[in-house]
């Protein structure tokens, strides 16, 4: 079987990586019955050269291959008839922007496997780069933070080199005595905590975080079950939650009247309650001003996320009187940053750590004869063109209907 890790054609340009050329020569040498090629790049953060060094085929012709495998969406016309596609599509949503994608695919006879849909029997992902995101989330968030009131200047994270490079910048400044609050507990929260932890931030409970004042920063890790609450006031459970969240209620405010810099990691499901709404934020005891939004559901769960931001220009304000937009500084404005696409910033680290992942749970696969149902459980569409019945919720959204 031929492998191919394919060019990333999306604008803006992803310079991450399936595999750096260390993790991939590690593939070859675990499965030699495999062979793999580099399709030529010249944006990627590792160069042609270093998959050269490694003894690799690097071509501009990658269509003997059986499987490619990329980051972001193939463009269309890009796109290479009866292969099998590994690459985040962003339909699984039934996202607006790509039901062209999809359909795609399937009039092309292309079998898609999502990386979001790469997961463990129990529904939970096996790859991702949520830890870069909330690593450059919460680094962003502090950057805010220094730039809006003149405390420190930290560089952008994509004018440094890696992951060292930036907790070393972190190591240069001094904190103000502020409360920070980090919802979730997942890869991206993880990631967030990293940074925090990285600059010693002590970690305090929820109920001392609520009820003290501190003459240092802290921070609190909340999960779905703090701030959220059964509406009946019977105690909530955070399997039930996921399962059925429509009987549940905001319980944030107590944990916005404490906080300064809120960094929101959770995950956003379908019917949950909304964390703070904009008549929350007009609240006199509303004490957020800085939002590190790393989930970033514009116009849902965190009211002051009204769009996304971008690398290029990563923070606006939002004023709560009248829930519009301001600059990032403005007096009495919420400073928001809710770049869509942080792991973009740290591309060499990020892509070393989806390259463990990704050879730990997915190339085995097609070598052991899917013992553990990777593939199947992935594979959204089928070499027939047709969706597979895991996926077959989406065929109204391919057709148009939805």
């Amino acid at each position: 079987m031929k492998f191919a890790i394919i060019k990333e054609r999306k604008n803006p340009p992803d310079r991450r990586v399936v595999f750096s050329p260390e993790k991939l020569a590690e593939a070859r040498d675990q499965f030699p019955e495999a062979e793999f090629v580099v399709e030529s790049s010249d944006i990627r953060v590792f160069p042609d050269e270093a998959y050269k060094a490694q003894g690799f085929t690097v071509t501009d012709d990658v269509s003997d291959c059986d499987v490619l495998i990329g980051v972001k969406e193939v463009p269309i016309e890009n796109l290479i008839p009866n292969k099998k596609y590994f690459y985040f599509s962003h339909t699984i949503k039934k996202q607006p922007y790509n039901r062209k994608l999809l359909k795609a695919m399937l009039d092309r006879h292309i079998e898609m496997f999502d990386h979001e849909t790469i997961t463990k029997q129990s529904g939970a992902r096996l790859i991702g780069f949520g830890r870069y995101a909330g690593l450059v989330g919460a680094y962003n968030g502090f950057r805010a933070l220094g730039l809006r009131d003149g405390l420190f200047e930290l560089p952008k994270v994509e004018n440094l080199a890696d992951l060292d490079a930036v907790k070393a910048e972190l190591d240069k400044i001094t904190l103000p005595n502020i409360k920070i609050l980090l919802s979730g507990t997942g890869k991206v929260a993880m990631g967030a905590k990293e940074i925090l932890d990285h600059l010693q931030i002590k970690e305090v409970s929820d109920a001392l975080y609520l009820t003290s004042k501190f003459t240092e920063p802290v921070y609190c890790m909340v999960d779905v079950i703090e701030y959220a609450k059964r509406s009946d006031g019977k105690v909530g459970k955070k399997a039930e939650f996921y399962k059925d969240p429509s009987g549940y209620e905001s319980n944030f405010m107590p944990y916005a009247k404490e906080t300064d810099y809120f960094i929101a990691g959770h995950f956003y499901g379908d019917g949950a309650p909304y964390l703070f709404t904009r008549e929350d934020a007009k609240h006199p005891d509303f004490n957020i001003n800085l939002v590190a939004d790393v989930s970033c559901d514009i116009d849902g769960p965190v009211a002051s996320t009204i769009r996304p931001s971008t690398i290029a220009d990563p923070f606006y304000g939002y004023d709560p009187n009248t829930e519009s937009e301001v600059a990032f500084d403005a007096k009495g404005a919420i400073t928001v940053m809710a770049v869509d696409n942080l792991p973009c910033e740290l591309p060499k680290d990020a892509s070393e750590g989806f390259g463990d992942m990704f050879l730990e749970h997915v190339i085995p696969a097609f070598f052991n004869e899917d013992e553990r149902g990777i593939l199947k459980r992935s594979r959204m569409t089928t070499e027939d063109g047709e969706l597979t019945q895991r996926y077959a919720y989406l065929q109204d959204y391919v057709d148009g209907k939805e």
